[in-house]
């Protein structure tokens, strides 16, 4: 048509020029189809959480197009949340290249490091980074200091936090976190102050809750954390974690019953946690429910195969059930595990176990006989126990022990009698068969000292002193009350009459005394002290009045349980620092804060555990002291454990009794 309108020459012209116009309205069309592409691609890239963002990102990235920086942090993001912890930082190095300005960048390398490689000296160096290019970057700092906290700088953490705080006063995370380092470092009243900080911060977040209950949890301040994970719950009916610590408290204040209620709501709420599974097993095996206790390690395994306190756990479980070659069995399975989470302190606790399980099975001793503990504890300050006879060895493993170790001696006190608090029932039994078992594995002179005044146990630790200096081993045990004030450790003898703090040291026996009675032994030295060591008074107040103490701690047959002579009234408690040479331990019957249980048989737990295991053959100190540790925790729930400060000689071997 335009031809036959136009005529020829110009009809051409006019037929190329439209076809041009033509092409070129297609072409725009084609790069505008084009860019419609790109952008739809690059909104599903950089939507966190669409299902196709990873490989939306990868075809922007491939396309070479665009700010390839964003796209490889938001593919990195994507893959970090999907554990992919190789790729997330592959992601994140390429975006470090082509932005090495941008902090994010490089803060998303420090994310990968510390949440997925768990890589802490390498999340250090990339949130430092972040810092230089973002010098008030408060979560930089944040993130800077739990990761240094993890590689065992507390004072950096601190320092960091402290920064992050000053920056953003009023973010209370930062208060939290300082206060579990406060925490770890073992300054309770700073670590009380930032979590009550945080609190009045956040009064309406769950976790703030839950954080202080753990701090008041490690310090076995019970009732405390049982209010504050009840606060939590109430914030968050849903938070598994408050439940499972609530759990532990329960379990810890002697009511098992309670603690299986809450840690069944914990796994029905997050049931891919193989640490409740284990933690619900545990219970079950402290109060005897040996297969179901099984059942639930099992389940524990089934999420996580390699999970080291489930493998130890069925260990004990079999041993309870007196199955010694089942138990080595699962014993063997936890050294053998190659879990990632093998670093982690319970997982190294585990190991520990296991490791001083398969000495004593080696051995060929005997199982410990342990009771089950009741699923409700009838007292706060006792647990039922076993009758234990004094172990019985043969000449020839005497002969060999005594070829092997030298002379050794030992000091054998029980302060049952006191004179104006309540008497203990326990101490002059345990120290009757403590001293019997030490006779019976040939320590050369057991002296025993029953109700020992202050004078009285003065003058035997003079003499025993004497005698140390010409021996190679030397070892006291105490049963009796004790209390701990300003720092310091006192060993109360019957005839103490206390009015007020101030008495304490002149009407006790400090327990430096005691170390320095042992100290002139030429190779071992060891205290085994079963007594509280709680600080009984405030600052500011009196001790009660006899009949108070007596009330306070009196079972129904008028006999004190507890070894201390009251609880904490308020004041900050926790255990002195024990500084001793090398060949020097003191074993206490229990850690820091923890009340020392009687039993309600003729001996304590501690007694019977220490009875028991005395005599096991070719299992050095440290690992029988170990044995010791977890005997009395089966027996107790958990609720007492006991603590060993001090180190022996690494060049040398110690055993009660030698191998057969």
């Amino acid at each position: 048509m335009i031809a036959a309108l136009l005529g020829g020459g110009a009809a051409m012209r006019v037929e190329r020029h439209f076809i041009l116009l033509l092409s070129m309205v297609v072409a725009l069309m084609t790069r505008s189809s084009a860019a419609h592409a790109q952008r739809a691609l690059e909104r599903q890239c950089l939507t966190r959480g669409d299902p196709g963002l990873i490989e939306a990102c990868s075809k922007l990235i491939d396309g070479a197009r665009g700010n390839l920086a964003a796209y490889h942090v938001s593919r990195g993001s994507a893959r970090l949340d999907k554990k992919d912890c190789d790729g997330a930082l592959a992601d994140f190095d390429a975006a470090v290249r082509l932005q090495p300005k941008d902090s994010n960048n490089h803060g998303g390398r420090g994310l990968v490091f510390y949440s997925c490689k768990q890589d802490f000296k390498q999340a250090v160096a990339a949130f430092t980074e972040v810092i230089r290019l973002s010098p008030r970057d408060a979560a930089a700092y944040d993130i800077r200091a739990t990761s240094r906290k993890f590689l065992g700088d507390l004072d950096g953490a601190i320092a960091d936090d402290t920064i992050a705080i000053r920056l953003d006063p009023k973010f209370g995370m930062y208060y939290g976190n300082r206060a579990i380092t406060w925490s770890e470092k073992g300054d309770a009243p700073r670590a009380l102050a930032d979590f009550n900080r945080d609190v009045q911060i956040e009064p309406t977040v769950a976790g703030v809750f839950n954080n202080r209950g753990h701090f008041f949890l490690e310090r076995k301040d019970n009732d405390q954390a049982i209010a504050d994970f009840t606060e939590a719950i109430r914030l968050d009916p849903r938070y598994a974690k408050a439940y499972a610590n609530r759990s532990e408290a329960w379990r810890l204040k002697g009511d098992l019953d309670r603690s299986l209620a809450d840690v069944d709501q914990a796994i029905a709420l997050d049931p891919t946690d193989p640490l409740n599974y284990s933690r619900r097993a545990d219970t079950l095996r402290y109060r005897g429910d040996y297969a179901q206790s099984l059942t639930e390690y099992d389940r524990a395994l089934a999420i996580m195969p390699d999970y080291i306190p489930a493998f130890t756990g069925r260990g004990l479980t079999y041993e309870r059930m007196g199955d010694a070659a089942a138990a080595r069995r699962e014993f063997q399975k936890a050294l053998a595990s190659q879990s990632y989470l093998a670093h982690l302190d319970y997982s190294r606790d585990s190991l520990e176990t296991a490791r001083a399980r398969i000495a004593a099975l080696d051995s060929g001793a005997p199982l410990p006989v342990i009771l089950p503990a009741p699923r409700k504890a009838e007292s706060a300050t006792s647990i039922p126990t076993p009758d234990v006879a004094a172990p019985v060895v043969a000449p020839s493993a005497l002969a060999a022990t005594s070829a092997s170790q030298g002379r050794r001696i030992a000091l054998v006190i029980g302060n049952s009698t006191y004179r104006t608090v309540g008497a203990l029932r326990n101490p002059q039994h345990d120290a009757a068969a403590v001293a019997t078992s030490l006779r019976n594995i040939g320590f050369e002179n057991v002296t025993i000292v029953i109700d020992a005044t202050r004078q009285k146990l003065i003058d035997a630790l003079r003499t025993f002193a004497a005698d140390a200096r010409n021996c190679d081993w030397a070892v006291v045990y105490y049963a009796g009350h004790g209390v701990e004030v300003n720092g310091v450790d006192y060993l109360v003898p019957v005839d103490a009459r206390i009015v007020a703090e101030g008495d304490v040291p002149s009407q006790t026996v400090p327990l430096t005394e005691m170390i320095a009675a042992v100290e002139g032994a030429r190779k071992l030295k060891l205290l085994l002290i079963d007594a509280c060591r709680d600080n009984p008074f405030d600052t500011q107040a009196s001790i009660p009045s006899a009949p108070a103490l007596v009330a306070s701690n009196a079972g129904p047959d008028g006999d004190v349980h507890a070894r201390s002579l009251s609880q904490s009234l308020g004041r900050e408690r926790g255990l002195a620092q024990i500084k001793t040479d090398s060949g020097t331990l003191v074993f206490f019957a229990a850690k820091e804060g923890q009340t020392t249980l009687d039993g309600d048989g003729d001996d304590s737990p501690f007694a019977v555990a220490v009875i028991q295991r005395l005599a096991t053959p070719g299992v050095e100190i440290n690992k029988l002291l170990r044995l010791v540790r977890d005997d009395v925790m089966e027996a107790t729930a958990g609720r007492q454990e006991p603590a060993v400060y001090g180190s022996v000689p690494e060049q040398q071997n110690f055993y009660f009794v030698a191998a057969r």
